[in-house]
């Protein structure tokens, strides 16, 4: 019982350094479009570490299960939203980082 509380802590802390990270990558990155990588890629990476240490830590199954639905249901929202953002920029004009912009 213990490792597996132990285990869920060490998953919910290394899911949250993911989430700060893209967090980072959100503020720090030069346009919207590596914004977006950013803040999809570690927050979905670390909102499955959040999940998984929960899981482990859940009393029961069903408990673990819905947990795990959530996260299912919030990946496909954010890569959802994310291509939504990301199509209407470029629709819009907003034209890809190229590192030249200096």
């Amino acid at each position: 019982m213990l490792t597996r509380v132990l285990l869920g802590d060490a998953a919910v802390v290394i899911g949250i350094l993911f989430i700060i990270s893209g967090t980072v990558g959100l503020l720090r990155f030069p346009d919207i479009y590596t914004r977006l990588h950013a803040l999809t890629k570690a927050d979905n990476v670390g909102l499955g570490f959040v999940v998984l240490g929960l899981a482990l830590q859940a009393p029961d199954l069903y408990a673990a299960a819905r947990l795990l639905l959530i996260w299912f249901l919030v990946l496909l929202a954010s890569t959802t939203s994310a291509h939504l953002v990301a199509r209407s920029a470029l629709r819009g004009g907003i034209k890809p980082w190229t590192g030249k912009d200096k």
